[in-house]
């Protein structure tokens, strides 16, 4: 039996679905059960109101949903993977903005309800994320050279620089 696989897959760390399937589902069942039912490292809950909690979760979420669309926008704009370096529009600050993206939404969710444990595994899902950019950067470079090694010194891994 044969895996059928999307335009592309070749760029990505094998089984990359499997990671982007499994991480949230873990991270919010985790979430869920700390934040709802056995409330454990949630104390911090006391010192924070919840509107202000609530209030951060949006703004955050809001944020992870922009870069998301704009990079889903700027690499998907066919079913083909481009076949050059893309630089420009939201590539132009960070050069992972989908996967910042997803990793906002994990903050706006340790707002909502600071769990510690949360906070804990979210470092985990940081680094497998961090490790899956590496991988995907190789094959970056091995395609494009020269130039991925330039657009890396000018362009922030995670963080996007708003003064560009």
């Amino acid at each position: 039996m044969s895996v059928k696989r999307h335009e592309g897959h070749e760029r990505e760390i094998p089984n990359a679905h499997l990671y982007h399937a499994t991480l949230p589902i873990v991270f919010f069942l985790i979430w869920f059960l700390d934040s709802n039912i056995f409330r454990i490292s949630i104390f911090l809950n006391d010192y924070v109101p919840f509107v202000i909690r609530l209030l951060l979760s949006i703004v955050v979420l809001a944020i992870a949903l922009t870069f998301i669309s704009l990079s889903h926008r700027a690499l998907f704009k066919s079913h083909q993977p481009p076949n050059s370096l893309i630089t420009n529009g939201i590539l132009g600050y960070t050069r992972n903005p989908m996967y910042f993206g997803i990793l906002l939404i994990y903050v706006a969710f340790i707002f909502l309800s600071i769990s510690l444990i949360c906070i804990g595994l979210f470092i985990i899902v940081f680094l497998v994320y961090n490790w899956m950019v590496k991988y995907e950067e190789k094959i970056l470079e091995n395609m494009f050279g020269e130039q991925f090694l330039e657009y890396k010194k000018k362009v922030g891994k995670w963080v996007p620089n708003p003064f560009k």
